[in-house]
């Protein structure tokens, strides 16, 4: 057995140790102190011997459940649940429910452990039956609700999920309106893999109904109208982006391209990607137009382009451009030493993020409208700059 683990136990053991003291003296005359049991001397014999499992019973057999010590027994499965162990965590607050001498406020602390314990292990079915006991009995609403959703996200059930993110609104007056837009472009993407489009629209209506300012839902509606041949509707949708979060146009202004050119327009977006240039902090409007200089003036055009824009604002994304259009030209007694360069660019844009959650910190090399690290929602987001987008 490691040394840090047993190390861990003396430090998890000791306030039980503690308790069981305390609980002991209480309830005897204050002349000497009680002295150790011979069940307490057998848990430690187990615990010198290596023997933590056997120990952890003993201990748990020694301390008596009642009002004083149920934090204490809160606090041990807490920490068990914690450290992976939910087994004992769920005997633990299975044992508290149990005991008649609970107050109704102990007894619902108690339930709502239990019902953490049960999310941990994957017992989605049981968790939920418990909290729902929580929620009718209104105890801690806000995160019973919280939990709830945890649940539905987990099982894709969107529609529960949306019910319950409306619930939490008229409850408690927290705004989850993006948290249902999310929902509902959820349920919108299931109904795209199926084929659904009709009902994938309505989805993203109800998205948008939800939540304005929902990026993702524009982004799809973008997308569904160019796949049915109607790229000015799709030109729309993407155009809403740049007022709802200009951030967002990384996303937004490479199919916004394809739309103008469905279009036959494409000198206009040239034109709306030199008014973007000053305004926008990523490099993607710069690399964007570069393409077309280079696709109506020739790569000279592109390249003075590129070199100015890269004094100002400079970054990897646009020296690796820039490269590519200097590879393209004629051929010089530079070419091999630009190549190697380009192979180094190309490593660094291979290994890069473009992406950051704002709440936790989690880096990603494409967009996640859930964070897979905190699971909040809409809070992963393009990184500007040297290395950004």
């Amino acid at each position: 057995m490691p040394a840090d683990y047993l190390s861990g136990l003396f430090w998890l053991l000791l306030p039980i140790a503690a308790a069981s003291g305390w609980y002991l003296a209480r309830r005897t005359a204050p002349r000497p102190p009680p002295q150790l049991g011979p069940s307490y001397v057998r848990g430690l014999n187990y615990l010198l011997n290596e023997q933590p499992d056997k120990a952890i019973e003993v201990f748990l057999q020694m301390l008596e459940v009642e009002s004083e010590t149920v934090e204490t027994h809160l606090a041990l499965g807490n920490l068990f649940r914690r450290r992976g162990e939910v087994d004992r965590a769920i005997r633990i607050h299975e044992n508290l429910i149990a005991r008649p001498a609970l107050t109704s406020e102990q007894r619902w602390l108690a339930v709502q452990e239990l019902g953490m314990d049960y999310m941990r292990s994957g017992l989605m079915d049981r968790a939920e039956g418990l909290f729902r006991q929580l929620l009718e009995a209104k105890v801690q609403v806000r995160k019973t609700l919280g939990h709830l959703m945890d649940i539905y996200q987990q099982e894709q059930d969107w529609d529960t999920a949306i019910a319950c993110a409306t619930d939490l609104r008229s409850r408690c007056g927290d705004d989850t309106r993006p948290m249902i837009a999310q929902y509902h472009c959820e349920k919108a993407e299931r109904h795209l893999a199926r084929g659904e489009s009709e009902k994938a629209t309505e989805s993203l209506q109800e998205a948008r109904f939800a939540d304005p300012d929902c990026v993702r839902s524009n982004l799809m509606e973008g997308r569904l109208a160019m796949a049915a041949g109607r790229p000015a509707e799709a030109l729309a949708a993407y155009q809403r982006i740049e007022e709802q979060d200009p951030d967002f146009l990384v996303e937004a202004l490479p199919p916004l391209m394809l739309c103008y050119r469905a279009l036959g327009r494409l000198g206009e977006f040239a034109e709306h990607l030199r008014s973007l240039g000053p305004k926008h902090a990523g490099i993607t409007p710069v690399l964007l137009l570069s393409e077309a200089l280079a696709a109506q003036q020739g790569p000279e055009a592109a390249i003075e382009y590129l070199c100015r824009e890269l004094r100002k604002r400079p970054s990897l994304r646009g020296l690796d451009r820039l490269l590519e259009h200097l590879l393209a030209g004629p051929h010089g007694p530079g070419r091999e030493y630009l190549e190697i360069v380009k192979q180094f660019t190309s490593g660094l844009m291979r290994d890069r993020f473009g992406y950051k959650c704002r709440h936790c910190g989690f880096l990603a090399k494409a967009v996640h409208w859930q964070c897979p690290s905190c699971k909040h929602w809409a809070c992963v987001r393009p990184i500007h700059g040297i290395e950004g987008e």
